[in-house]
């Protein structure tokens, strides 16, 4: 584990309730770290980025020496073996003293290995143990040293050691295996690429100090660990370098004076700054700490060291600058990690719910059916009466169109603009011929009555059936129908039938339109169906119900919807009835504005402009004499009965059958709009949606096979509720942790 050569070193009691760290935390401080050590043992680590300290650098850099002198907890060393993997270093006071360690494996590894390594759960009660469990803790990852037939350098699994003790500080460290510069015999291209993604995952935490360890035994210009940690952290604002073995540098020389400099910040700059050590050297290898730690302050208290800032140079000054890094560190991510707590909950919550609860037995898969019906009539009936209350409606998609799929859940505004929608359309473009009015080819028959609004395209697309159609040439038409269908009425009358022919030639496009309106509305009944079972019930239950249950329903309300619409199509088909007196007055409407057009045509023929003189009473004194118009009555009343009495009979007929029709039309335009609205659509298609589609007595009438068919739980399901359960459990477990350090620091 260690990059000097030595035997295990073994520590007495004493060591094991050391108080060395006690400088690291103020109670305050003490409060924070309890809580994320508490985050940590109940595995939110692998949820949330919790804070942490990184110790990396290069291979043989010395950064395992600086972990064991931060901690002084004795690492076992061998000839030549390097930090193979990461190792977990976790301090926790507790009443009693233990040390524990297991092995977090690596995602990637298959399921099998996970689990076999993550039964590694030891217990020590001396550090003179810990040699012996790491070498077996080495063997079980499958590194150099096991019996695995294809053993490996490095893994990516993690050793965790947790020492507990009275005297014990809280405080998380992380050992890393040394960055390799090139593959050799014993390191592969692979090893190399393997170490730096795993330095790189750790290092890129944003709540993660980073501990840079650099040996001044090579030219750090040219140590990898310095451009990796400037690549994660730019301004250097978590990074704190740390310089170890100055004591084989050459005193005086200019190669001392360099990283005396980069010590003071001088060179690679840190927001954190330099720290600089003395590890122990071969020599002193089996003394004690406390022989390590006045080793070291008497090697600073010499030659250029004294430049450098106290608090920069030693071990015991270290601990005091973590201290303060470490409280002004964790204070700062403490916001930021509990929105990622409590968002990491909402979204497990969540996901729970939609999961529902276990499903294994027939008695819970048809309670969890029941009640996703009650909800889901519930729903239903809120979104066709227009009431978005619930959760499930959301907010309002404004910059999207009403009928766009992201608003589809409010079904009652969506069925309102399409029923809109089919009314504008109806009285823009239903009739088969757009007349115009009397003498006007710019005004058409029922622009009065509809207003100037811009229909969606799927409505206004009905325009291209459409032809248009002066007055003088419908008169045509008519008088071509009428030839056509004369019975024994008298000359200057027309066959009562003749109504009904035209009505029906002019109506030939309402049945398409209808029909394309009501699956519009059915769509987005089905859209509105859908989007609920998916938010009621989890994907896979949600998948079988719509296919065996659902859809049926959706599909007969549409054909008793269809059904209707043909009866509807086949009483417009009989003889005109109308008892409605619209009828007739619109008929007056239409004569006497076809008499005003004639009148007004013939007036202005015979109205001439003169100027009076001044003698007469109409002048004006500053302009002059006043141009008036006058109307001659004589020539009027002359031309009167040539122009209003229609010599050609069945011209006359016509004119006065197309008035009926047009009369009619509008009349059972009315109608047909108001019967498909609601004796369509809101009968078959809207009204009781929820009771007819997903009740709790279409749940009863299942059989217990459907049941079991429909939501009986997968393996993979019940895993993913197992999960999300745990990871549930966890996060609470945060929050109180939070909670906890959060009251104390009021």
């Amino acid at each position: 584990m260690m990059d000097d050569a030595t035997t295990p070193t073994t520590i007495d009691n004493e060591s094991l309730n050391n108080s060395s760290l006690e400088a690291l935390q103020n109670e305050d401080m003490r409060q924070i770290m309890d809580m994320v050590d508490k985050m940590r043992r109940n595995g939110l680590g692998g949820v949330l980025q919790l804070p942490q300290l990184v110790v990396c650098g290069d291979q043989s850099s010395g950064k395992s020496s600086v972990l064991e002198a931060i901690t002084e907890i004795p690492f076992p060393r061998k000839e030549n073996l390097c930090t193979r993997f990461a190792t977990e270093i976790i301090l926790r006071r507790e009443k009693t003293t233990s040390i524990s360690t297991r092995i977090i494996p690596d995602k990637g590894r298959p399921s099998n290995e996970q689990a076999k390594l993550q039964d590694f759960k030891k217990s020590i009660s001396g550090f003179e143990e810990l040699p012996a469990l790491i070498e077996e803790a080495t063997k079980l990852m499958g590194l150099e040293g096991s019996t695995s037939s294809t053993p490996r350098a490095f893994s990516r699994d993690v050793l965790s050691i947790e020492i507990s003790g009275p005297g014990r500080s809280q405080l998380t460290l992380v050992d890393l295996p040394g960055l390799i510069h090139s593959e050799n015999k014993s390191q592969s291209k692979e090893d190399v690429e393997l170490i730096r993604s795993l330095v790189g995952e750790y290092i890129e935490n944003k709540r993660t100090i980073i501990l840079a360890v650099v040996s001044a035994k090579n030219d750090y210009a040219n140590q990898i660990i310095l451009k990796s940690a400037r690549d994660v952290d730019e301004k250097g604002n978590r990074t704190l370098g740390i310089i170890t073995k100055p004591d084989f540098l050459e005193p005086a020389s200019e190669n001392e004076l360099s990283w005396i400099e980069l010590a003071q910040n001088k060179d690679i700059f840190f927001e954190l700054g330099w720290h600089m050590l003395k590890n122990r050297s071969p020599k002193e290898i089996d003394t004690s700490f406390q022989t390590r730690n006045a080793s070291e302050s008497m090697f600073f208290s010499k030659g250029r060291y004294r430049d450098i800032k106290k608090e920069d140079l030693g071990i015991d000054s270290l601990r005091v600058k973590l201290s303060a890094l470490l409280y002004s560190h964790l204070k700062k991510e403490l916001p930021s990690l509990q929105q990622e707590l409590e968002l990491k909950y909402s979204e497990t919550v969540l996901n729970l719910e939609r999961l529902g609860e276990s499903r294994q037995e027939r008695k819970q898969q048809k309670r969890y059916l029941t009640q996703a019906s009650i909800q889901f009539t519930r729903i239903a009936e809120a979104a066709v009466d227009g009431h978005y209350e619930h959760k499930f409606f959301g907010h309002s998609n404004v910059s999207e169109a009403i009928h766009h799929v992201s608003n589809l859940k409010r079904l009652r505004a969506i069925v309102q603009h399409l029923n809109m929608q089919f009314s504008r359309q109806m009285g823009k473009f239903g009739a088969k011929y757009k007349i115009a009015a009397p003498d006007s080819a710019e005004t058409g028959l029922l622009e009065d009555e509809v207003l100037d609004v811009k229909l969606d395209d799927a409505y206004s697309s009905a325009e291209d059936q459409q032809t248009h159609m002066k007055r003088s040439h419908a008169i045509k038409w008519v008088q071509n129908v009428l030839q056509r269908s004369r019975g024994r009425e008298l000359p200057g009358n027309f066959n009562p039938l003749l109504i009904s022919e035209l009505f029906w030639e002019q109506s030939e496009h309402w049945e398409g339109m209808a029909r394309d309106h009501i699956h519009r509305v059915a769509l987005a009944c089905e859209r509105f169906v859908k989007a609920l079972v998916n938010d009621l019930v989890s994907p896979d239950v949600a998948g079988r119900l719509l296919k065996l249950k659902v859809d049926d329903v959706l599909a007969a309300r549409l054909r008793a919807a269809e059904d209707e619409l043909d009866k509807i199509i086949t009483d417009k088909g009989r003889h005109p009835i109308t008892y409605n007196h619209y009828y007739t007055t619109t008929i007056q409407k239409l004569r006497n504005k076809k008499s005003m057009a004639k009148a007004k045509k013939l007036a202005d023929q015979h109205t001439t402009d003169y100027y009076c003189d001044v003698g007469e009473a109409r002048f004006d004194s500053v302009s002059g004499p006043t141009r008036v118009s006058a109307l001659d009555p004589e020539a009027f009343m002359k031309n009167f009965e040539q122009e209003f009495i229609e010599q050609d009979m069945d011209k006359f007929s016509a004119e006065d059958a197309l008035d009926c029709e047009m009369a009619y039309y509008k009349d059972e335009l009315k109608y047909f709009v108001g019967v498909i609205t609601k004796q369509v659509i809101e009968r078959y298609l809207v009204h009781n949606l929820g009771e007819d589609t997903l009740s709790p007595l279409l749940i009863g009438e299942m059989t217990d096979d459907e049941i079991h068919f429909i939501a009986a739980e997968p393996g993979a399901v019940s895993n993913e509720r197992r999960f999300l359960e745990d990871r549930k459990k966890t996060l609470e477990m945060g929050q109180k942790a939070f909670r906890g350090a959060l009251e104390f620091m009021k």
